[in-house]
């Protein structure tokens, strides 16, 4: 097997999050395989990413053109395939995003490939890709085995690996060229447009206290929302808070909310079902609260706690201001 071929993303001279997602996913599949991994940078003046990138894997190869400057699929995609078809990867790392969702089936079809969308999960049996998805909104987790071949293209959901942005290699950088032909003009860039920012951004935060249909009344919330800043948290939800409007959409944690990955994670009132659980699957210590002995939180929860919650929040605040004067 040669390599893995990582394509990273980026935009307004950040790389994206799903990038280091992919370069763990690639990694992980390599020292499985013994092969080494790649990332393509495809852009225009993206030295400084290519650097960063290079503390973090062995080899990054730049294809940078005036053309590739912002993201258009029929671009890239003329760009991807030229650079595939150069390095020969076994297989090549997609996030399943915007970009990805467009771009991998478009550069799949031009070269005749398996492609696998929205894994979670990766692994070679040989040469053979057997790859983890979820089914029926994801009730239900199916390996799928690819045909046999000689390269695959797979998409990879956000949070599905741990994000590791800490310097591993003193890696290559090293250019690719392409050739851009003209396009015909169905597709082009004109600008972003940049979704309103909330009040607080979850997906950032390291400490997230989340509320779910267990708060019996909004009136309620004010307690929680308390608790969460005591901690130097903040406050998050799960849809059932979202459909009564008690708190913005730009709060809610999973599958139809956003992705988190906090340092601590507190569940208030939450049953725990795959769509939530869906988006905190790359968090860190989790705690559950819940009434419900046989709520599905208590599976993946370090800490479970079985009682009323708002007889827990009192106690629990007094012991980490305790805490917290200790240290």
């Amino acid at each position: 097997m040669n390599e893995i071929l990582v394509l990273a993303e980026h935009r307004g001279g950040t790389l994206g999050d799903i990038t280091w997602e992919l370069i763990a996913c690639g990694n992980t599949l390599a020292e499985q395989a013994g092969c080494s991994v790649a990332v393509a940078l495809l852009g225009r003046d993206v030295g400084q990413l290519a650097e960063q990138l290079a503390a973090a894997v062995g080899d990054v190869v730049v294809v940078d053109n005036d053309r590739l400057e912002h993201f258009v699929s029929d671009t890239y995609q003329q760009a991807l395939v030229q650079l595939i078809a150069q390095r020969a990867p076994a297989l090549i790392l997609m996030g399943h995003t915007a970009c990805g969702l467009e771009l991998a089936p478009a550069v799949a079809t031009s070269l005749a490939i398996p492609l696998v969308t929205d894994c979670i999960g990766l692994t070679f049996e040989g040469d053979a890709l057997t790859a983890t998805r979820q089914l029926y909104g994801g009730k239900v987790s199916a390996d799928v085995l690819c045909k046999p071949s000689d390269r695959y293209l797979a998409t990879i959901r956000g949070g599905a690996f741990p994000a590791d942005e800490s310097p591993a290699a003193a890696g290559t950088i090293s250019t690719a060229e392409v050739t851009i032909e003209e396009d015909d003009g169905l597709k082009r860039f004109i600008e972003y447009l940049e979704c309103e920012a909330g009040e607080v951004d979850i997906t950032q935060s390291d400490v997230i206290v989340a509320v779910g249909r267990g708060i019996k009344e909004q009136k309620d919330m004010a307690i929680v929302e308390e608790f969460a800043s005591s901690i130097g948290g903040v406050l998050a939800c799960s849809r059932p808070i979202i459909d009564k409007k008690w708190l913005p959409k730009d709060r809610q944690v999973g599958s139809s909310g956003k992705t988190v990955r906090p340092k601590l994670y507190i569940a208030l009132g939450i049953s725990g079902s795959f769509q939530h659980l869906a988006g905190i699957k790359s968090g860190g210590t989790i705690v559950a609260i819940n009434k419900d002995p046989n709520a599905p939180f208590f599976t993946v929860a370090d800490y479970g706690i079985v009682a009323d919650l708002f007889k827990v929040l009192p106690v629990l605040k007094t012991k980490i201001e305790e805490l917290k004067q200790g240290s």
